[in-house]
């Protein structure tokens, strides 16, 4: 009997999870809890036995798709021409945000809670600030450019992604291409200063 409840319990579990993946790649994020239970055929109490905050559903969820974007992050850094990892680079992450409006915005949040999930964010973010170092270095990227750009370009690709997903899903692209030329360092007129890593924090963990 106690062998069948476990089985229960994982069977449940699944659910949730399956539920909530369908969910926050139709609706986003936003989705409540209740709906995710719902979807899954669960009560609340259910699903909040297994995920007691919104923060642990969402890294279960995108777990595999945030390893996926280190990944491609790394093997971007690896090209020996730094330029072209850089450009492959955001061409990839974009691409990764384009396919799942839920992940297209998880790349623009933080889940400080849910260190395994962080950690993966930040394996991402030392190969490419690395990335950047040896583009500007080679004298192809421009020398303003500060790793923490790259959360604020997927901020404005998410807004692009949401707009334009049912209408011309890869709108995206051309954004991604301007922002590429205007980063060549043959463009070298002044810019604004970036956000402070404070306020980017603060804005990626908003609700």
């Amino acid at each position: 009997m106690q062998a069948g409840r476990r089985a229960d319990a994982v069977r449940n579990r699944e659910r949730v999870v399956d539920a909530a993946a369908r969910a926050f790649a139709e609706v986003g994020l936003d989705v409540s809890m209740n709906e995710v239970a719902r979807r899954a055929g669960v009560g609340i109490a259910t699903t909040l036995r297994n995920f007691p905050t919104r923060d642990e559903l969402v890294a279960t969820v995108f777990i595999d798709r945030m390893r996926r974007y280190a990944d491609v992050t790394e093997a971007a850094a690896a090209l020996p021409d730094a330029w072209e990892g850089f450009r492959q680079c955001l061409l990839d992450v974009c691409e990764l945000q384009a396919g799942d409006r839920g992940f297209s915005q998880v790349l623009v949040g933080s889940f400080p809670t849910v260190e395994d999930f962080e950690a993966e964010r930040s394996r991402a973010y030392r190969s490419f600030s690395a990335l950047v170092r040896r583009a500007q270095a080679e004298g192809r990227l421009r020398a303003d450019f500060v790793p923490s750009d790259l959360p604020v370009l997927l901020m404005a690709n998410a807004g692009i992604i949401a707009r334009t997903i049912d209408q011309g899903p890869q709108a995206w692209r051309r954004h991604v291409g301007y922002f590429l030329q205007a980063l060549s360092a043959e463009h070298t007129e002044l810019l604004p200063p970036p956000m402070s890593s404070r306020k980017l924090f603060l804005a990626m963990t908003q609700p």
